[in-house]
Formats: structure tokens, C-alpha cells, sequence
């Protein structure tokens, strides 16, 4: 497969509890995506990953179970594992709409000087920020997207 047809939505980050389960950091829209997501992943099937909730209402965090995972030290074995989608199964956008990922390797201008080319983007609570190939991180709160041009304008 392709990997321009997956789409990174989730990581497992921590095992939730004595029974298996593990919380995810999302990637989507809202956490809530991953009820309806066919999540894919090189640790198990589509089939065995399971939603289970949302951390509390204000989280990207959302907690789910593997089929085969019964307890706390073999969901820490998941840990760091990726998330997917193909990106045939995301919905279709309107015309104002973009995908971050579709974003990375757009030019990023500030002042009207270019800074750099993105590399990423993250969101540790307190809005997007986007990384840049020289390493430095700018807001993307605000920020002006051309899709056309490629371009990012930030403030």
C-alpha cells in the first residue's frame, strides 16, 4: 500500500487501567471520529481495534481495547503505535476545507519572508503548531492557508 493512502489519526500512548485498554491520542477532527474509523495498523486487524470512549468531554484522548489484550502489561506493549485510515474511507471536503496532511511540505511565510517548509504539525493543548524543516514551531492559530500557491501565511 501506498503510504499516500493512509492517513496518521491516532498513537497509542499509554496502557488505561488493569484490563488491556489503552488510551490514544487523536489526530481528528474530534475523538469521537474513531467510533466510525476502520482503523488500521501493522500490530492487529481493523476487526480487533475497538473504541471504547473518551477520556472526559474536553479530551483528545479516547480509551479502546485490541481483541487479545487482557491486561495492563501486554497493552504496554502497544505502546507508540501508530494509527491509520485510508484516505479513501475520509469524508469528502467543501471548497474552503483542507486536510493537514495535505499541507506538509507547503512554504510557510511570515513578514513576507519565507521561514520554512512544514514538516508536521502537533497540538500539546493549546491550538495547532506547525514544525518547520529548520526546526522551529509556529502557531498556526490565524494562519492563512493558499492551497493553490502552497503557501502558508502566519503571523
Amino acid at each position: 500500500m501506498n503510504t499516500n493512502e493512509k492517513i496518521l489519526v491516532g498513537k497509542i500512548v499509554a496502557p488505561q487501567g488493569l484490563r488491556g485498554e489503552f488510551r490514544v491520542q487523536t489526530f481528528s477532527q474530534t475523538p469521537m471520529d474513531f467510533q466510525h474509523f476502520r482503523v488500521l495498523s501493522d500490530r492487529f486487524t481493523p476487526e480487533q481495534f475497538h473504541f471504547v470512549r473518551v477520556l472526559n468531554p474536553k479530551s483528545d484522548v479516547i480509551i479502546a481495547r485490541v481483541d487479545n489484550i487482557f491486561d495492563r502489561n501486554s497493552a504496554e506493549t502497544l505502546r507508540g503505535t501508530e494509527l491509520f485510515i485510508l484516505r479513501s474511507d475520509l469524508p469528502a471536503l467543501k471548497s474552503d476545507e483542507f486536510y493537514q496532511c495535505d499541507l506538509i511540505g507547503f512554504s510557510v511565510i511570515r513578514d513576507n519572508k519565507n521561514i520554512g517548509i512544514i514538516t508536521g504539525f502537533y497540538n500539546f493543548g493549546g491550538g495547532d503548531i506547525i514544525e518547520l524543516d529548520n526546526g522551529e514551531m509556529v502557531s498556526f492559530i490565524g494562519a492563512s492557508v493558499d492551497t493553490k500557491r502552497k503557501v502558508i501565511t502566519v503571523k
